[in-house]
């Protein structure tokens, strides 16, 4: 065990250090005190890993001036003994809002008229989300009362952040004295802050998670930009981010999902976060330990719901139940994969939670030393403050908690606080009366009178002969309960006394309302019988938890699928390749590819499975989805090519498994329709229980959403949000135009630049790197390609023509519901259709919608897909392909490229997926019967040669999830019937799993259900 001695000379020259030089003036006498004590016979953690016995702290001047099990206790220190009770340095608290003013945030209703500019005047930054010169030093001030209650939960200093925006500016680290303000804050400016929630702006930009994401990333831009070039442009915010940028930063995320996409923005420039956390990183532990961030965990776990009522109860989804039981091994979990993490009170509703939930923690696997480390000495360092707190070395903050024993006993104490040397009282040490006594009343015979339970809340039982449980009720010393002499007995003894020693006595008042004397001596067993009782309370079962399943979700499996050797044999083979359609012909599956097609084909060691009677063919790849994404539109701004599907992949959202289950491959995940030129797309294979870095299809070309029609000229909205331009069809127009003429600018600009750059002929600042122009000028390169939401011929005939005067070309025009008006001009520029089989009569523009489109267009010779645009659609769309034979008589073949080869066509990924051509990927579905048949059903869908669907295994999944719910269901039972409190079942479905393309994000984190009719 590690020793710490303090010479008596060293005390001396310490106890000359430290002492406050307040610079206020004061009316009235000195009376400077150094605070000198001594507290001596305690068991004290000088750190989480050095535990010294009967050893004596000494604290002069708030400060830390001795300690060790060999310390001289300096003449006139008042002397504490502690004998029997614990010191551990006092907890720090790395993400609090403690003394500062609360966020303010008004409410933006979908109808409230739009804000396009900031309010803030000054030379600030021209988005109200971006604040890095709040400084929270300047907003704070010392609050006694929230003090207090965090210091009963044992915090001697917090990092007080103000929790507004996206850049938040600078935290500062400050005591929970009870004293001034300059006396309290131990660093002015010890972190920087940032989240995606853009807070109590009021600017309409970015409504959106992935818009917050773009914002973030120009910024770092803007700065740099702005640090480089000093003259060009005065933004103290951009300054203040630039100097916050050299604290440590810790990220706010509501959820792992943010956690990992805001690592990617910290990567991109060279910035480790520190995440203040939500509790669910456990879900994707693999992702979380490659951040190699620490977190900063919230001790504040779900309550279980109230599943009494099984109707009730079938609102509750799977991954909520399970992530009850999970939640408290949650920072077990990271700590073992070697995360660091720290503990915060934050989100903590009820405080009182606060030691329970960390023993909790504890009982759960996280090891003590890590569980104290996490409340004391990981936060000090996160923010570099560990030479003021988080230990109880000398020089240190005389922060630190008495308590009355371990830390980690269910029945253990917080005595005192001592920040900065103060003392607070926070509970008194409980006398323990448990134990076995010889009870006496007046002359009746001697009963046995046994108290057990715990010191807080001990329980009363009396042997007479019978064992009847009284009830008890003790404040002090005092005692009063009353029993019944015997079973069923309806009259009752009633007492009252004190504790004299070892034994109570009092008077009692017998049925007949005699009052007599009696005692109640304690007996040899009473030792005995209360260690037995002890032990009884800190032994517990051990805790049982569910398999982890992947992904964390419905439909998630204990163990991912893996690629094998597959044979299909005597299926009817739909190549989509000049072979056509094959009878009774095999398909082999090998190392991710389509090895071989053909007719009796062998391969050794594959798995054979008999295809005679059903249909094998491509995966179906959805052009136009808006699945598994976290938000679908940013819809603030005409132009905001900027925003990135890609940073809002969800993939976790059940869409993935039911389009497997449908046959569906890969899809398009577009920007919706809310401005003419939108985000940019993100193409995804559906590899259920995959990280969503791993859903991306690799080496995919780029696309981008661009739209047409009433969506973006805001005709569905609000008359109150007509301030936005453009509002006309012209206006559309003219907004592409301006794009592309600024994207050309900005192209010579780099291009001069680079050329004097090369030619060494003058030093010329770069120009600012502008996200949003970047993207347009991939279009001009052809390097990033459009997939236009278009209805009216005459749109589409605009585009064509603004296409051809600007130099770039659409790739595709999707919808596209008056395609076979102008599929002759498509042909001609090598535009491709990606529409729908039959909708029309929704709303105006589609009035002149027939069903035949899609195969004028084919027969035109135009490359012609049907999408979806439906997560529920997406699930049938090889029926959506057969409607074309019946409307327009395409061929069965071509009816089936429409869903598979056509699309890869308009993605540029026929060369790896959309027929059944060996070498490409194998993305395969095995039918029950003709894929084209409303009877049709997929039995399997491999992606890469891994069936991430098969029925027979989505039965057991099924089965087994039942079997999963009804465990958790019981357990949540028994919690109740423990008297822990239950929560509700949620009201309505949780929101952000099923959007589409008008639909508006409102909030950066938040996703809000709003079709173009204004329903949520």
């Amino acid at each position: 065990m590690k020793k710490i001695v303090l010479s008596v000379l060293a005390v001396a020259a310490l106890s000359l250090q430290g002492r406050a030089q307040e610079t206020y003036p004061r009316n009235g006498v000195y009376d400077e005190r150094t605070g000198l004590r001594a507290f001596t016979n305690a068991t004290i953690y000088v750190d989480y890993q050095t535990k010294l016995e009967n050893a004596t702290l000494v604290i002069k001047d708030g400060k830390v001036a001795a300690v060790g099990t060999k310390v001289s206790i300096p003449r006139g220190a008042m002397v504490t003994d502690l004998k029997g009770k614990t010191i551990y340095p006092g907890f720090v608290d790395p993400y609090s809002n403690y003394g500062l003013p609360a966020v303010s945030r008004q409410a933006v209703s979908y109808g409230s008229p739009p804000q396009a500019e900031s309010k803030k005047e000054g030379a600030y930054n021209w988005n109200q989300a971006i604040r890095p010169e709040t400084n929270a030093v300047e907003l704070f001030k010392v609050d006694n009362k929230a003090a207090d209650d965090l210091r009963k939960l044992g915090y001697g200093a917090v990092l007080s952040v103000h929790q507004d925006g996206i850049a938040r500016g600078t935290a500062a680290l400050v005591s929970l004295a009870n004293k001034r303000e300059n006396q309290v804050i131990l660093l002015d400016k010890a972190a920087s802050a940032l989240s995606f929630d853009r807070g109590s702006s009021t600017q309409e930009y970015p409504n959106s998670l992935m818009g917050a994401i773009a914002l973030l990333r120009q910024t770092y831009l803007d700065a740099q930009w702005n640090l480089q070039n000093p003259d060009k442009e005065q933004n103290l915010s951009l300054k203040a981010f630039t100097e916050a940028n050299r604290l440590p930063q810790i990220f706010e995320v509501s959820n792992k999902l943010n956690a990992v996409r805001a690592d990617k923005v910290g990567d991109e420039f060279g910035y480790q976060y520190i995440f203040k956390g939500n509790g669910d990183e456990y879900q994707m532990l693999p992702e979380i330990k490659n951040t190699k961030a620490p977190f900063i965990l919230s001790l504040n776990f779900p309550d279980p719901y109230n599943v009494e009522d099984p109707y009730e109860t079938r609102r509750i989804e799977l991954d909520d139940l399970k992530h009850w039981e999970m939640a408290p091994a949650n920072a077990a979990i990271l700590a073992k994969e070697g995360v660091t993490i720290a503990f915060t009170s934050a989100d903590l509703r009820d405080k009182s939670k606060f030691l329970a939930n960390l023993r909790k923690a504890v009982q759960h696997g996280l090891p003590e030393p890590e569980a104290l480390k996490a409340l004391t000495l990981t936060p000090a360092r996160l923010v570099k403050a560990e030479k003021y707190v988080g230990s109880l070395q000398e020089g240190r903050q005389a922060n630190f908690v008495v308590t009355s024993g371990s830390l980690f006993e269910p029945t253990t104490l917080l005595l005192t606080n001592w920040v900065q040397g103060q003392e607070y009282r926070i509970s008194e040490t409980p006398a323990d009366f448990r134990g076995v006594y010889t009870l006496k009343i007046g002359s009746q015979p001697d009963r046995k009178l046994i108290i057990s339970g715990t010191p807080e809340k001990p329980d009363l039982k009396v042997v007479a002969p019978d064992t009847i449980k009284g009830s008890l009720t003790m404040s002090g010393e005092m005692l009063t309960f009353a029993f019944a002499p015997a079973k069923n007995s309806k009259e009752n003894i009633r007492l009252t006394g004190w504790y004299t020693g070892k034994s109570f006595q009092g008077e009692a008042q017998l049925p007949d309302a005699q009052m007599v004397k009696w005692t109640a001596l304690l007996s040899e067993a009473a030792t005995q019988q209360a260690k037995r009782d002890s032990a009884r309370t800190k032994a517990s079962d051990p805790v049982q938890l569910g398999s982890m399943v992947y992904p964390f979700a419905a439909f998630g499996r204990t163990a991912l699928p893996k690629a094998e050797t597959v044979l299909i044999k005597n299926a009817t083979v739909w190549t989509n390749e000049k072979e056509g359609k094959l009878e009774n012909a095999d398909v082999l599956l090998r190392d991710g590819k389509i090895a071989q097609v053909g007719k009796n084909l062998n391969a050794s060691g594959a798995k054979v499975i008999d295809g005679t009677g059903k249909h094998v063919t491509p995966g179906i790849i959805d052009e136009h989805s808006h699945i598994a994404l976290d938000g679908v539109n940013e819809g603030t701004q005409a132009v905001t090519a900027e925003v990135r599907m890609s940073d809002v992949v969800n993939h976790e959202q059940v869409n993935i498994y039911r389009q497997l289950a449908g046959g569906v491959t890969t899809s398009q995940l577009l920007h919706g329709s809310a401005n003419p030129i939108g985000g940019q797309s993100a193409i995804i294979k559906l590899r259920w229980g995959q990280a969503p870095e791993k859903l991306m299809f690799e080496g995919a070309d780029p696309f981008i959403k661009f739209a047409l029609g009433e969506n973006v000229k805001h005709s569905n909205r609000s008359p109150v949000y007509n301030v936005r331009f453009p509002q006309t069809r012209m206006g559309v127009e003219q907004v592409m135009v301006d794009a592309f003429q600024r994207a050309k600018e900005y192209q010579k600009a780099w291009g001069d630049y680079h050329q004097l750059s090369k030619s060494k002929k003058a030093k010329t600042a770069a120009p600012r790197r502008d996200l949003e122009l970047e993207a347009l000028v991939e279009i001009l390169n052809d390097k990033r390609f459009i997939t236009c939401h278009s209805y009216v011929q005459s749109e589409i005939n605009m585009l064509m023509k603004v296409a051809d005067q600007m130099g770039f070309r659409v790739n595709t025009f999707t919808h596209i519901l008056e395609g076979y008006k102008v599929a002759d001009k498509m042909k001609a520029r090598n535009i491709g259709a990606s529409t729908f089989s039959d909708w029309w009569a929704y709303k105006m523009e589609v009035k002149d919608a027939i069903p035949y489109n899609a195969a004028i267009m084919h027969n035109v010779g135009v490359t012609t897909a049907i999408n979806s645009d439906d997560a529920e659609m997406a699930r049938r769309l090889n029926q959506e392909a057969a409607k074309t034979i019946k409307y327009g008589g395409v061929s069965e073949e071509d009816a089936l490229k429409m869903v598979t080869l056509n699309p890869a066509k308009l993605l540029h990924l026929d060369n790896r997926v959309g027929s059944l051509k060996p070498g490409k990927d194998a993305d395969v579905v095995i039918w029950n019967e003709h894929p084209l048949s409303i009877y049709a059903r997929p039995e399997k869908t491999f992606v890469d040669g891994i069936a991430y669907f098969d029925l027979e295994t989505d039965k057991a999944l099924q089965e087994a999830q039942e079997k999963e719910r009804l465990r958790l269901i019981n357990k949540m039972l028994a919690a109740k019937a423990k008297g822990e409190k239950t929560q509700s079942a949620p009201s309505g479905r949780r929101f952000g799993q099923v959007l589409h393309c008008e639909d508006v994000d409102n909030g950066a984190e938040e996703v809000l259900y709003e079709s173009e009719y204004g329903q949520k």
